[in-house]
């Protein structure tokens, strides 16, 4: 069932005071306060469903699965602007209002509302991970275990100049979400898979090969359920990771966060690479011990942290 909270007097990092937000999020699981706390943060397409009937994570999450909604309460937020109350998408205006540390401090106030002063993990794939680093800074004795999945603590000229380009077909294609949608299901997954997935077939109904048929198929599926406001929204908040922005340098901003801290990467991920995750693990086991950076190997991509369930679970087994 999705609920609501009202957060008040919220400045964003660009000083821009903002009197009054809605904030939504579900809850799964055990009874809130009568187990350990999950949080879980979406994605960009996502929304706080994460589990049970039309759930995103349904491979990770729920009775008996990895992260076990008979033994943890469950809670994931709706970002702001996502649409998915079909109330908020006309709320935000400005689609550059907020990024990922101005989302992370509104969760954190969230929390706070509801009265929670520490969480036994917070999990979140592709920009959910970029804002759970953000709240991990913002609240260094929060939380317990900060598992980011397929993301990194920053966004790279690589991952902007992508988001730059989905931002100049959102403004500027007829189609927007749905066009935006051709180019990210590209980056979101990899030439191995695509040919691996096809093999060139064609589909003679349609006149055309199968991965454009594919491709046309998720655009349209996206521009049914997901609004363009939502979209350059999410998208700008995955271009604006930052957590050393306006601090001091890497090391300096993490030195203070007590959390274990579990990287999780995918090997073929083209959108946030192993390799930068291998950079940040390296960085943090000169910092501190509690720190682990496990691999998904998978062809599919950045993709790969909503297909490979049984990997997931395995890296994660020793934290659930």
């Amino acid at each position: 069932m999705l609920q609501k909270l009202d957060i008040y007097n919220i400045t964003t990092t660009e000083g821009k005071c903002i009197e009054q937000i809605p904030l939504t999020y579900q809850l799964f699981g055990k009874p809130l306060y009568q187990a350990p706390i999950v949080l879980i943060n979406h994605a960009l397409t996502g929304n706080s469903t994460v589990c049970g009937e039309g759930g995103w994570w349904n491979g990770l999450v729920g009775e008996g699965k990895c992260i076990d909604t008979n033994q943890y309460t469950i809670l994931c937020f709706n970002i702001p602007g996502n649409g998915y109350d079909g109330v908020e998408k006309n709320l935000i205006k400005d689609y550059k209002l907020f990024n990922a540390r101005d989302i992370a401090a509104i969760f954190l106030e969230g929390l706070r509302s509801l009265q929670i002063n520490d969480l036994y993990a917070v999990i979140g794939g592709s920009v959910g991970g970029g804002i759970a680093w953000e709240l991990a800074v913002l609240s260094p004795n929060l939380i317990k275990n900060l598992i980011p999945i397929a993301t990194d603590w920053k966004s790279t000229d690589w991952l902007k100049a992508n988001c730059l380009v989905q931002e100049q077909i959102l403004l500027n294609s007829k189609n927007p979400v749905h066009d935006a949608r051709l180019h990210a299901m590209i980056i979101y997954r990899t030439p191995k898979s695509l040919n691996q997935k096809f093999d060139r077939t064609y589909n003679k109904e349609q006149e055309v090969y199968n991965v454009e048929s594919w491709l046309l198929h998720h655009g349209k599926k996206l521009d049914t359920r997901f609004t363009l406001s939502a979209y350059k929204q999410l998208n700008y908040i995955l271009a604006n990771i930052d957590i050393i922005k306006g601090r001091n340098d890497f090391e300096e901003v993490v030195r203070a966060i007590q959390s274990n801290i579990h990287i999780i990467s995918v090997d073929s991920d083209l959108f946030f690479t192993a390799e930068e995750d291998k950079i940040t693990f390296e960085k943090l086991r000169q910092l501190q011990q509690n720190v682990t950076h496990g691999i998904v190997n998978s062809v599919h991509g950045h993709d790969a942290f909503l297909i490979e369930f049984e990997q997931l679970s395995t890296l994660l087994k020793d934290v659930f």
